[in-house]
């Protein structure tokens, strides 16, 4: 069976950029590639047979949310995830970090956000009850689902990602957001290290005890907001971590990002961390952050945007992005996108995806949903040949300048 290793190809001029395989027991990935969102086991409105034929590579759970329904006992003895949902190929799952911050300041699924404005440890969306407490030792919080309370710690959440059966998780961190206080990053930077020593000490004894089945890799999550020292610190200190000769077998970079800032943020990290070791940045789906990310060191990404904005209506094109519901759609008896090669693009016109919304069908948000993904995926992979045909400079500056018109 496949052990998890991870070869780099070709790389941009500068260094930090570059295309890759990350070889795990479910298939190879090629980077840097674009992981599509099931939070629940399932990517939404989409079987996962469609995710398949619209060229995604992998797709990424959520282990909260798996905990709390159906849980992941009834996940590992399903056989793990690929197989509860029924997708052969390689997964990841998530730690709950970010649930414990959206539960805990009520900012639901930002994570591109401005810094300008209130800073207050104590900082919480408007309107929004705390569901969450952070202390030293883990998080105890109430579910959203029923009130029921919760405890999760570092070696809970590594329990819970083992049972849940994904290719590659990520060690459980704190994210803050970028209205905390300097003070309180440097906090929470210390607490995700120290937990990140509990996860790679509970991860080797879940490995030893877990007899037969596929190695699962652990990624360590950088955390540090805006700050460059805290980030690459941050950085330096778990790509050095070792626990029983055990290390992590590549990197999350997580938390809130200023969004002019993003692919400086990822520089100041990918400088940090070893160069044969994969890089997932965490929540990120826009066009030009897919761009900046790339060229500053990122291999993979996930983000709920695609299907979510699917599911609003909203649809991307290659002359940026529209809202398929407004009058001007409804007799348009043509393709979302000419040139696009999705399902949906080759059998249905804006028109009847017009009237499916208006109507509120299902369906709806099926269509979009399959055009969204393919739209991103097929973006990245784009990406990825630009790198390797020695031509990401000019797709890029192509891309964005159509993408996003200049008024």
């Amino acid at each position: 069976m496949t052990e998890f290793g991870f070869e780099v190809g070709a790389v941009l001029p500068g260094g930090r950029g570059r295309t890759g395989v990350i070889h795990t027991p479910h298939g190879d990935i090629r980077t840097p590639a674009f992981v599509a969102v099931g939070t629940k086991a399932t990517v939404k409105a989409v079987l996962p047979e469609s995710v398949a034929q619209l060229g995604a590579q992998a797709v990424l759970a959520n282990a909260y949310h798996l905990f709390l329904q159906p849980g992941s006992d009834i996940v590992d003895a399903a056989g793990g995830l690929g197989a509860f949902m029924n997708w052969p190929g390689p997964t990841f799952t998530d730690s709950g970090g970010f649930q414990v911050m959206s539960l805990g300041a009520g900012f639901k699924k930002v994570l591109a956000m401005s810094s300008v404005g209130v800073t207050d440890d104590d900082v919480i969306a408007e309107g929004k009850t705390r569901l969450a407490k952070v202390d030293d030792d883990g998080v105890t919080f109430t579910s959203h689902l029923n009130g029921d309370r919760h405890r999760f710690t570092p070696e809970v959440s590594m329990r819970i990602q083992h049972e849940l059966g994904a290719d590659i998780m990520f060690a459980f961190d704190e994210l803050t957001t970028l209205m905390n206080t300097r003070g309180y990053q440097e906090q929470s930077v210390a607490r995700t290290q120290a937990w990140a020593v509990r996860c790679l000490a509970a991860h080797a004894e879940l490995t030893r005890s877990r007899v037969g089945k596929p190695y699962q890799a652990l990624f360590g999550v950088v955390q540090g907001a805006q700050y460059e020292d805290l980030r690459r610190q941050a950085a330096r200190d778990l790509a050095a971590l070792e626990v029983d000769g055990a290390s992590f077998d590549g990197f999350g970079i997580g938390g809130a990002l200023e969004k002019e800032n993003l692919g400086t943020i990822v520089g100041w990290v990918a400088d940090e961390l070893p160069f044969d070791k994969p890089r997932h940045l965490l929540g990120i789906s826009e066009p030009d952050d897919f761009f900046a990310a790339v060229a500053a060191g990122a291999d993979t990404f996930d983000c709920v945007m695609p299907s979510r904005v699917a599911r609003n209506a909203a649809l991307y094109t290659r002359d940026g992005r529209f809202n398929v519901n407004t009058a001007a759609h409804r007799r348009a008896f043509e393709p979302i996108e000419d040139d696009c090669d999705c399902y949906t693009c080759a059998h249905y016109t804006r028109a009847y995806l017009h009237h499916l919304f208006k109507a509120k069908e299902m369906l709806a948000s099926t269509l979009a949903t399959i055009h969204n993904e393919r739209f991103t995926v097929r973006l990245v992979d784009e990406i990825r040949a630009s790198i390797e045909a020695g031509n990401f400079d000019a797709f890029r500056n192509d891309f964005l300048t159509r993408f996003y018109p200049h008024p």
